[in-house]
Formats: C-alpha cells, structure tokens, sequence
C-alpha cells in the first residue's frame, strides 16, 4: 500500500451520509488508518442507518478505534455548527454537501443558494479561521457550462474555493475543487 496522506489525519467531510460521502468514509477506513473521521450531515436519519451498517459498526464497536469514527448533525448554512466540527483539529475538509437535484434548485432557487454558495462560503471562512489543511469541494460536471441553477451555483462555489487560495496570506492551507459527474452507484 501506498503511504496515504490519510494515514494518522482527521477529516471532516460535508455532506458525509450522501451517496459520495458514504462510499468515501467506507473506503477510508478500510484501507487508511485515519486519526478520525468526521461525517458532518443534517439528516439523521442516514446517520442512523450508517452508524447500523456493518462496515461502520465495526469501527464504531472497536474499542481501538473508538473516536476514529463521528457524527455531527449540522447544516452547512450554520457557521457556528462549522465551526465546533472543524475546531477539534481536522487535518482535512471533503466538502460533498449541497443541493443537487436539478429541479429542485429550479423550484427552489433562494435554498440552492443558501446551500451551494452560502454554505461554501460558511464553510470556506471558517477553514480560513482553523488548522485545516486541505479542503477539497466536489463539483459537477453540471458546472463546467450551466443551463441551470444547480450548474450555475456550484461554479460560483468553485470560484469561491479557488478564489479562497487567494485570500490565505500566508496560512498553510489549500483549497480544490474536483469535478464529480453521473457515476456508478451515485444517485
């Protein structure tokens, strides 16, 4: 195995019951050695079924590793609940939250904006404000030439993360963006 950057390191990730912050989480523990890891996510009812999935009672009921593995319930909109999750030393932020389905940003224009900007920018302040890092946003390949609200708001949110290395000084830190497009197994 290659040495990880994960090895021995805390991560937050947004978002962290949807379909990518799952399989992530999964992948982690099973091939790294993390110090910690952090699924920040307001529904708790996928946290529920993720903390009773097999893979992740193990790491839960492990005695070993009994803080590698916790759950906040908290909104990207909330800077403060940000800023509680982000002020226990965490080495990285995976920043999978946001709005995503298409016409549900269309009919709800002012929610994708709270999310999808507001909440980058909540979460890109707040980084900004601690020992992260390394963020990394996931984009879309819906970004790459909007027709939509949901394209359209996560471009802006790409620009403010990279716009963010910017705004660093010199603080060690490091803001990215990876697109994500329709994959296997996503929803």
């Amino acid at each position: 195995m290659i040495k990880s950057v994960f090895n021995n390191k805390s991560i937050l990730i947004t978002g962290g019951t949807g379909s990518f912050g799952f399989n992530f989480a999964k992948e982690i523990l099973l091939k790294y050695k993390p110090k910690k890891i952090v699924i920040y996510s307001r529904d708790e009812y996928k946290q529920y079924k993720m903390q009773n999935s097999e893979i992740f009672k193990r790491f839960i009921n492990n005695k070993n590793q009994s803080n590698s593995l916790r759950f906040f319930i908290g909104d990207i909109r909330d800077k403060d609940r940000l800023k509680f999750a982000v002020k226990d030393n965490i080495d990285y932020v995976i920043h999978a939250s946001a709005l995503k389905q298409v016409p549900t940003c269309e009919y709800n224009p002012f929610e994708a904006v709270k999310t999808n900007i507001l909440g980058a920018q909540n979460l890109i302040d707040v980084c900004l404000d601690s020992d992260v890092k390394k963020i990394i946003a996931l984009s879309t390949d819906k970004a790459a030439s909007p027709i939509n609200l949901y394209g359209a708001s996560k471009l802006t949110s790409d620009k403010l993360f990279i716009a963010a290395n910017y705004y660093k000084g010199k603080k060690d830190i490091k803001f990215s963006v990876v697109r994500y497009g329709n994959v296997m197994g996503s929803r």
